[in-house]
């Protein structure tokens, strides 16, 4: 039988976990003025700082005619009734002060680029500026903060970060106006200045899924020996970056099919169902990646040298007459049942697959492929490994041909045994 939708992924209880999404957040430097004298000035603009001025005044004026002059007694604090002589012969003389204040840089380059991606967790922040900043101007901001220190040399201004940037992190970088303008050259929005820090390589992931048992390697210095013991105990003290030493199988008789989806650093099948088993017993939403999420609880059991509780077990299906699925554990077969798969336009894929969902019991539904719409409820012992199809138990009168509609059919009480070998990120192969 097959179901014609796959659900969400489902926990060993059978519930389904969701996901969700995270937002890097920033904060932005807006506008920034200079006041002197109550007027609004910007970088570079000149303007008068003073002006005094004396005039003739040959006759006695009233408040009344000064004003009209244009030089009120108000503006020099004088009373309403106060009246002035001035002297018989005078000059005129006027003052100006012109200051201009010296223009604000502008950032021609960002290492590393706005929106780069992948960025090394040693890399130092490097701004470029067309002049040297203005004595006092601020340094740049980071959200979040990181410590660390700003060098300015010359036009060219540095941050070193105290230590490596966290991976998986996005840094924004804030440009006070009062040091750069920043242009459509280095920044089309504020937001784009901003990068983000690369991931965890591949390689240490398999390192530290090794050392707990959840890939059939072991990894350290030696064949026979595991590098866990010398991993630190705290969590935050575990290397990001791959160790030196070897990976070796832990097991003799290893099945081909399963030997060759191995590489150390790429992402093959083999490392995502551990990946998925390790999310699973960990209680983490199961989608086979290794991000921040499986990076933070992968060095908490590092560092309580948490091991998988599971056994190693590889369920292989044969579709060689009689057809039959048999379990592979720890070097050796420990179970073999005749199995039926799909027929002729409903074929089981050839390949290998980790179960994705694993249910004591569901409802099937779906159409065969002589149109016939099916629904069958209390389907036992499901391990959903490719779409809608499934290792699981089903009333038939015989087994061991092509009866099914995708799915690898055993006698429900062999499914019963299989059921506990095959766990989310569990292998599943299929050969012809």
């Amino acid at each position: 039988m097959r179901r014609e939708r796959k659900s969400k992924t489902t926990q060993k209880d059978g519930t389904t976990s969701g996901r969700h999404s995270r937002r890097a957040w920033g904060t932005y430097y807006r506008g920034a003025f200079l006041t002197v004298g109550g007027v609004a000035l910007v970088a570079g603009a000149a303007f008068v700082s003073s002006v005094v001025t004396s005039r003739p005044a040959s006759q006695t004026g009233t408040k009344k005619e000064l004003a009209v002059s244009g030089r009120g007694l108000e503006a020099q604090g004088a009373s309403a009734a106060t009246t002035t002589t001035a002297p018989a012969a005078a000059t005129t003389s006027t003052t100006t002060t012109t200051t201009t204040l010296p223009p604000v840089p502008e950032l021609l380059s960002v290492s590393p680029k706005p929106g780069a991606t992948e960025v090394a967790p040693t890399a130092p922040i490097t701004l470029t500026l067309s002049a040297a900043p203005l004595a006092g101007a601020p340094m740049p901001q980071l959200s979040p903060p990181v410590a660390g220190n700003w060098s300015v040399s010359g036009d060219t201004l540095t941050f070193t970060p105290a230590q490596d940037w966290a991976p998986w992190s996005k840094v924004h970088v804030a440009i006070p106006v009062t040091l750069a303008k920043v242009g459509p050259v280095t920044a089309a929005t504020p937001e784009q200045l901003s990068f983000t820090v690369q991931g965890v390589p591949l390689l240490r992931v398999q390192q530290l899924l090794a050392e707990l048992h959840y890939l059939p390697l072991r990894f350290g210095p030696s064949a026979t020996q595991s590098a866990l013991a010398g991993e630190p105990t705290a969590p935050g003290e575990i290397s990001t970056a791959p160790e030196p030493g070897k990976f070796t199988w832990r097991y003799p008789n290893i099945p081909g099919t399963l030997a060759a989806q191995w590489v150390p650093g790429q992402e093959t099948v083999v490392t995502q169902g551990a990946v998925m088993m390790f999310e699973n017993v960990e209680g983490l939403s199961v989608d086979g990646i290794a991000g921040p999420d499986v990076w933070a609880a992968l060095t908490k059991a590092v560092a309580s040298r948490s091991l998988d509780p599971n056994p190693y077990d590889y369920l292989t299906v044969s579709e060689s007459t009689p057809e039959s699925l048999t379990v592979w554990r720890d070097g050796r077969d420990i179970f073999t049942s005749l199995a039926n798969t799909g027929v002729q336009g409903a074929n089981t894929p050839i390949g290998t697959w980790p179960v994705f969902e694993h249910l004591r019991s569901t409802t099937m539904t779906g159409t065969d492929v002589n149109g016939y719409h099916y629904v069958v409820p209390n389907v036992p012992w499901v391990a959903y490994f490719y779409e809608g199809d499934a290792v699981h138990g089903y009333w038939r009168s015989s087994y061991g041909w092509p009866q099914s509609n995708g799915c690898v059919e055993l006698p429900v009480a062999n499914a019963q045994v299989v059921w506990p070998m095959d766990p989310i990120g569990t292998l599943v192969n299929v050969s012809a």
